[in-house]
């Protein structure tokens, strides 16, 4: 896969990790960029072809595929984070959670695979695709299902030959981590870790200390990641 001379599309291409994958999409040589969002006039970047996609909208996810015929590159980073719980919170903000990254990634990834042979699709995962977190589990529950729909989706296009990398960071310094108070990432530090990935043919990139730390952890016993229960 190379960036230079590629057709891409990003999703939620207004701000933070969208917004700086297409920067660096256009830096590093790509022949086009479609930058979308749910409200395309929020997009302020020079050079690129704007279209308005609402990955949870499947007849805007259609209209999209129909406007980009000729894209090489799928970037699906568009995310919400509700900080909901999974017992008390918010039943409709969880199912919006897992609506938005996965069956929308998924929506996304179905409509444009037929124009994506010999190309490639990444998908913006975390490392809360393998731990939950109090606050944040219904994101870490809709992550860890985006994280089993790119190993699957990559199985199933591989006899098209499009690459599918999965994209992990901790936290990067950006509206959606403003509350976060732990360390962060820059957007141009994940950016160029993933756009490196993708040209080194990766599957799996991992852009920081703590996703490479939590990946680690899943071949020990979960008592030595999590700390004991009250009740233990």
């Amino acid at each position: 896969m190379k960036i230079s001379g590629s057709i891409a599309l990003v999703t939620g291409a207004n701000r933070g990790l969208g917004k700086q994958f297409v920067t660096s999409l256009l830096e590093r040589g790509a022949a086009k960029v479609y930058a979308t969002a749910r409200r395309p006039d929020l997009i302020d970047i020079p050079g690129v072809d704007t279209l308005r996609l609402d990955v949870t909208d499947p007849a805007s996810v259609a209209a999209a595929a129909s406007a980009a015929p000729d894209v090489t590159l799928l970037i699906n980073n568009a995310g919400i984070a509700t900080g909901q719980n999974l017992i008390t919170g918010d039943l409709a903000e969880i199912r919006r959670e897992m609506d938005t990254h996965y069956y929308g990634t998924l929506a996304v990834i179905r409509a444009f695979a037929p124009q994506l042979a010999g190309g490639a699709i990444l998908n913006v995962l975390s490392a809360l695709s393998w731990f939950s977190y109090p606050g944040a589990n219904a994101y870490a529950a809709a992550k860890a299902a985006e994280w089993s729909l790119t190993n699957g989706v990559r199985l199933e296009l591989a006899a098209q030959d499009t690459l599918v990398t999965g994209l992990h960071l901790g936290a990067a310094d950006t509206d959606m981590s403003a509350r976060f108070e732990g360390p962060k990432i820059s957007p141009e530090q994940a950016v160029t870790a993933a756009l490196d990935g993708l040209e080194e043919h990766r599957l799996e990139v991992l852009a920081d200390d703590w996703s490479r730390h939590v990946k680690a952890a899943l071949a020990g016993d979960p008592s030595a990641f999590y700390a004991p229960s009250p009740a233990a």
